[in-house]
C-alpha cells in the first residue's frame, strides 16, 4: 500500500475514533524546537519539574523513542465541556472534569492500532498522550492540526484550544502533510494580558513557576507567598488564557461520554467545596485526573481562595 492511502486510512480510522484532526509530519530531529528547550530549562521555567530535564535528546528526536522511526502521527481530541461550572465556586479545568484522558484516549489509539496493524502488517510504534519525552505541540504544528499560540497552546481556527494531542511514532512510511497554517493570533494579547501571575513568556512559552496550573498541581510545596493571593479562584489547573481567546468562541462541546463530570461536580457551591472530605473527593474524582493533585493539595489551594 503506497504512503498516500496509508495517510489516507489512518485518517478516516481517526475520525471515526471521534478524533477532531489527525495529521502527519516525518519523524525527524527537532533543532529549533531544541534550542529553544535547552533554553528554558536553562532558565529554570521549568520549576520543580525535574522530569523535564530528562531524556533531552530523545525529546527532540523521534527516532531515538522508536527504532528507524519514519513517521509522526498527531491528532486532537476534543475536551470542551457541554456545562460548566458554578462560577463562584473553586474551579476546575475543564479538561479534568471527566474519566482521565490518559485512559480515554489510549483506549482510542489501541484501536487505530489494531486497525493499522491489520491493513499494514506489524510494524514497530509508540504511542503517547500527553506523556513520555514528546514535543506534542511542535509536532501537532508540524503535522497541521494548528499553530502555537502566544500562551504556548495549540490553537485551530475552527475549533480553538480545548483539545487534547496525542501521538503515533512509528516506522511506517506515510505520506507527511505539508500544511501551510499561519499564526493568527497577530496583534492580540487576551491571554498574555489576562494571566493574573504573568507567565506568559515573549516566546510563546510559559515561566511554569509562576503558572496556576504548576502552582495547584505540580508543586508539591506551597505556594509562594506573592502568589497565594493571585489564583483567581482555581483549585486545579486554570483555563483563563483560553477562555480568553477569541478563537475559542469556534469551541463546539464534546460528545465524549467519559468526559461527563460526576453531577454533584458542577453544582458544589464554595462552602461544600471548602468542607469536601476525603470520602466525597474519592467518589467526585475516582477516576479524575485531579487525583493527580490529590486531596491535601486541593484542600490546602482551596483554603487560600478568597
Amino acid at each position: 500500500m503506497n504512503p498516500v492511502h496509508k495517510g489516507e486510512l489512518i485518517k478516516k480510522w481517526a475520525q471515526e475514533a471521534g478524533f477532531l484532526q489527525c495529521g502527519v509530519a516525518k519523524a525527524q530531529q527537532l533543532p529549533t524546537e531544541a534550542k529553544r528547550l535547552e533554553k528554558w530549562l536553562n532558565n529554570g521555567y521549568h520549576g520543580k519539574m525535574s522530569y523535564l530535564e530528562n531524556h533531552f535528546e530523545k525529546r527532540v528526536d523521534p527516532t531515538l523513542l522508536v527504532d528507524n522511526a519514519k513517521s509522526v502521527i498527531s491528532l486532537s481530541y476534543n475536551y470542551f465541556p457541554p456545562e460548566t461550572q458554578n462560577p463562584h465556586s473553586p474551579q476546575i479545568a475543564k479538561y479534568a472534569y471527566g474519566k482521565d484522558y490518559h485512559f480515554v484516549i489510549k483506549e482510542k489509539l489501541a484501536n487505530i492500532i489494531e486497525q493499522m496493524q491489520s491493513a499494514f502488517g506489524d510494524f514497530n510504534y509508540r504511542v503517547f498522550v500527553d506523556s513520555g519525552p514528546v514535543l506534542e505541540r511542535a509536532w501537532a504544528e508540524k503535522a497541521g492540526l494548528g499553530w502555537i499560540g502566544k500562551h504556548g497552546l495549540l490553537i485551530n481556527k475552527k475549533q480553538g484550544s480545548f483539545f487534547f494531542l496525542a501521538e503515533i511514532i512509528c516506522d511506517l512510511e506515510i505520506f507527511a502533510d505539508t500544511p501551510n497554517i499561519k499564526d493568527h493570533c497577530g496583534t492580540c494579547n487576551a491571554c498574555v494580558d489576562a494571566c493574573p501571575t504573568n507567565a506568559i513568556l515573549p516566546d510563546k512559552s510559559l515561566n511554569a513557576t509562576q503558572c496556576i496550573s504548576y502552582l495547584t498541581i505540580e508543586l508539591k510545596e506551597q505556594v509562594p507567598n506573592d502568589l497565594k493571593d493571585k489564583l483567581s479562584n482555581w483549585a486545579f489547573g486554570c483555563d483563563i488564557c483560553q477562555d480568553v481567546c477569541p478563537w475559542n468562541k469556534f469551541s463546539t462541546p464534546h460528545k465524549e461520554e467519559a468526559f461527563i463530570p460526576h453531577p454533584d461536580m458542577l453544582s458544589l457551591n464554595k462552602q461544600e467545596w471548602q468542607e469536601l472530605s476525603h470520602e466525597i473527593f474519592k467518589d467526585l474524582f475516582k477516576k479524575s485526573a485531579v487525583k493527580r493533585a490529590g486531596f491535601t493539595k486541593l484542600k490546602n489551594t482551596i483554603s487560600l481562595l478568597k
